[in-house]
């Protein structure tokens, strides 16, 4: 586990998939990430990479060759190595193996840099392509939040709000939740609240585009909260087991969606996929703020 603070947080990373594990305000010790109760969600808050979400029949097709591909990729089940660690920084790397190349086959290295700066987690994915050709390739975070962050306080006196009055889309998933392509207008409570119930996941994730790209998790009768934001990334998703009374809330911010239902996706062609040319490097940059 590594350990990283300022004069304001704390946070632990797992090396197994780079996984936050804890996210403390250090005056009060109050723990703002989901801790992984198994009768709920085992998970924390994973990262995503290659791929977010599923893929029709668990392949794609890259160069008319199948893989296969399990949900959200390969990197929340890998284990990095730690590249440094300083107080209030870390740097994790994964690079290709006989491993990933049979179901990904690219020679890369992902690396993941957490940072502290005040009462906010920056977070880095830099992707470097080293192979001889494009690399195609999603990411995107998963981060559970407790709900409520208070005593006294339910689930439902929080809600999640955009910074601005917007109209998002929603995009809408087949009972497989795989993109169906439709997307629909989605009214928001004073046109930038999202109140939360647990109903609202019983058909899996909200997921929205046309919107801003930060969110935040609060209660009005509350003092504390969680502000996600996501500069790079043109989708957010909401979610906690679905049919349950589950205490967490996951703001999900991905760079490209599941795929099309009923199509073995082709890797270079699916919509929003970040295309790196040979020898070049990607970063996609988001944050963590907690109050």
């Amino acid at each position: 586990m590594i350990h990283i603070e300022n004069a304001f947080i704390s946070a632990e990373i797992m090396e197994t998939g780079g996984t936050l594990h804890s996210l403390k305000w250090k005056e009060t010790g109050a723990e703002y990430l989901w801790q992984g109760d198994p009768a709920y969600w085992r998970g924390q808050a994973p990262n995503l990479f290659p791929f977010v979400g599923r893929l029709f029949e668990k392949a794609y097709t890259l160069n008319g060759k199948r893989y296969d591909m399990g949900i959200h990729g390969f990197l929340s089940r890998s284990e990095m190595a730690v590249e440094s660690n300083e107080m209030d920084s870390c740097t994790l790397v994964l690079t290709d193996s006989e491993e990933t190349r049979a179901v990904y086959p690219y020679a890369f290295a992902f690396r993941l840099n957490y940072r502290l700066e005040e009462d906010t987690v920056k977070i880095t994915f830099r992707v470097e392509n080293r192979s001889e050709e494009t690399m195609y390739c999603g990411m995107g975070g998963h981060p559970g939040f407790n709900v409520p962050l208070e005593e006294g306080l339910s689930f439902e006196d929080y809600a999640l709000t955009f910074p601005e009055v917007c109209s998002p889309k929603l995009v809408e998933f087949s009972p497989g939740v795989l993109d169906t392509g439709a997307r629909s207008s989605y009214s928001l409570e004073g046109g930038n609240r999202l109140p939360l119930k647990h109903s609202l996941f019983d058909n899996d994730a909200v997921v929205f585009t046309d919107m801003p790209r930060e969110v935040s998790l609060s209660s009005e009768k509350g003092s504390h909260g969680v502000t996600v934001a996501f500069p790079q990334m043109p989708y957010v998703g909401f979610w906690h087991k679905n049919q349950s009374d589950a205490p967490y809330v996951c703001i999900e911010p991905w760079s490209v969606l599941p795929g099309r239902e009923g199509i073995v996706e082709e890797l270079g062609q699916m919509a929003d996929m970040t295309a790196i040319p040979a020898g070049e490097a990607f970063e996609n940059r988001w944050s963590i703020k907690i109050w």
